[in-house]
């Protein structure tokens, strides 16, 4: 490596950080990060870095994104710059990890779910209630069981550099409340339609929660429920919120049925033009923004909750014997997609969640 690093750069980063979603007051978000390390200072050539993201401007997501951008011109003087696309502007998940293949957008920051299409052993996070708490879900984060999966991106155009936090899915949708998985297959009335990532695990489990499962792009969910089309859908408190579902679905349940990461990802078109010194740093922002994206999206869900339920969404928060009715009833799930996923896998992470919960 041959960059000239001779200056060190502190920004302060003691303030609370208050972003506006429409019509209501915000969560007090911890700021970023002080920005620390070494500056380069030798002109190692200038880029912009496209980054399509499926969410809106107000989610964690997106805040931890500028972050990361703003990691990247601090310390190399401006000469790389990063470009943030919320909302899907670019395409959905899929395609754009399809344009990161062909050198057409620099970075996305996709669920695991879709990337499944890349490196299969990604499905083992689909698997519900795997993770039941979000300390064991980081623990597994951080192990080595899940940073070797980020490795198996190798060859398929795409560099992977760390885990975001997408949460903890729950359950929403427009024609009745949720408490039991009968509730969800409606028994002598229709299942519900719920929309699902175009993922076959997701598929399987709510096939056998009895719902008519649909998989769709996110940035056709809206006008989808808002048409009929579908009954619902399930993600995130906070994606539910910044993504104004509230308006198109009057019940929630806490379900908690998965957790999902996201994935920090560059095409690795855009990776082999970078400078070696310009890689490193890359990785080190990724990283920094990853940990930063998690303290975010803990902060913002449970608020998100009951912003939700002040804007009118009824609410069932499921208790231990109700959760329990759910993971039996997707039991099936494991039974098909362990062997396929990997059944190793599967074991060194709920040995990781055992670990975990017992400390």
């Amino acid at each position: 490596m041959h960059a000239i690093w001779r200056r060190t750069l502190t920004l302060a980063g003691t303030a609370t950080l208050t972003l506006g979603v429409a019509h209501a007051q915000t969560p007090d978000l911890s700021a970023p990060p002080p920005i620390e390390g070494e500056v380069i200072t030798e002109d190692l050539g200038s880029h912009t870095i496209r980054v399509g993201l499926g969410l809106a401007e107000t989610s964690p997501l997106y805040i931890s994104t500028q972050h990361f951008g703003n990691i990247l011109s601090e310390r190399t003087e401006g000469r790389l710059t990063v470009n943030v696309f919320p909302n899907s502007q670019l395409g959905d998940d899929a395609q754009m990890m399809e344009m990161l293949q062909t050198g057409s957008l620099d970075m996305t920051i996709p669920s695991t779910s879709p990337a499944t299409t890349y490196v299969e052993e990604l499905a083992v996070f689909d698997l519900p209630f795997l993770l039941p708490t979000r300390e064991a879900a980081v623990a597994v984060l951080e192990s080595d069981a899940a940073l070797d999966l980020l490795d198996k991106f190798d060859g398929t155009g795409i560099k992977a550099f760390a885990y975001h936090e997408n949460g903890y899915r729950q359950l929403t949708n427009s024609v009745r409340p949720v408490e039991s998985p009968d509730d969800v297959a409606g028994l002598d009335v229709s299942g519900l339609t719920i929309r699902t990532m175009e993922n076959p695990v997701q598929l399987s489990i709510w096939e056998a929660l009895g719902a008519n499962p649909t998989p769709m792009a996110f940035g056709e969910v809206f006008s989808a429920m808002e048409q009929g089309v579908i009954d619902g859908q399930e993600n995130p408190w906070s994606t539910i919120l910044t993504s104004n579902f509230h308006e198109v679905q009057d019940y929630g349940s806490e379900t908690r049925h998965v957790y999902t990461p996201f994935i920090i990802m560059m095409s690795e078109r855009t990776w082999d033009r970078l400078d070696p010194a310009y890689q490193e740093l890359v990785e080190e922002a990724a990283r920094e923004a990853a940990a930063y994206e998690i303290q975010l999206a803990t902060e913002y869900d449970d608020w998100s909750r009951n912003q939700l339920e002040e804007r009118g969404m009824q609410i069932t928060r499921l208790d231990d014997d109700q959760i329990a009715a759910f993971q039996d009833a997707v039991q099936p799930v494991y039974e098909e997609w362990a062997p396929r996923i990997g059944e190793d896998l599967v074991a060194e992470i709920q040995q990781i969640v055992a670990d975990t919960m017992n400390d």
